[in-house]
């Protein structure tokens, strides 16, 4: 697929815009890499894994985060981006205003029900976080945090059912490894 000039302008325009809303976030791992690097991650590992060349989707993947990390309303989001890209970050987007576990819990609950976009979205989510929870885990984590933070993706991984043969073997990759490091559970 070839994409136009505009398609190529709106995600730059995604990825400046995310850098400039997430400008003073760091990720939680040991070295606190800027928040920015998580969500070109995520993108690219649509891109590169899941084959994944619809822009709305690496548009919403750059954006997954903003409602529920920064003062972005929904209403900014479709008018820089549109509806189809705003209805996909409200739908991998948390309420933080529920307790933490509540929201874990949603998390898994809400996974079967995603569209299809939101799901590879998701997917490739929890393969950077997980990637990041084995290779820069946040210091303040002790082991049984981390393994179960692994465990708690897997059920969410586990909801979304089959979505992309390419994500589903990076997650399974990904899951295998975190198995390793963390020494535990089965190693397939």
């Amino acid at each position: 697929m070839v994409f136009d000039e505009d398609d190529l302008g709106t995600l730059l325009h995604a990825l400046h815009f995310a850098a400039e809303k997430h400008q003073n976030q760091r990720r939680k791992g040991a070295n606190a890499p800027p928040y920015i690097n998580h969500l070109i991650h995520v993108a690219t590992i649509l891109w590169q894994s899941g084959g994944v060349r619809d822009i709305p989707t690496l548009i919403a993947a750059v954006l997954h985060d903003i409602l529920e990390d920064t003062p972005t309303t929904s209403a900014e989001l479709e008018k820089h981006f549109g509806a189809e890209v705003m209805g996909l970050v409200q739908e991998v987007t948390d309420d933080k205003s529920l307790p933490k576990e509540v929201r874990k819990q949603l998390q898994i609950d809400h996974a079967p029900h995603l569209s299809p976009k939101a799901k590879l979205i998701k997917l490739a989510d929890k393969i950077d976080n997980v990637t990041d929870v084995i290779h820069n885990p946040p210091a303040d984590w002790p082991h049984a945090r981390l393994v179960a933070y692994v465990n708690w993706a897997e059920a969410v991984v586990a909801g979304l059912g089959r979505v992309n043969p390419g994500l589903e073997a990076r997650y399974k990759a990904t899951l295998k490894e975190a198995r390793r490091v963390l020494q535990w559970g089965k190693v397939e």
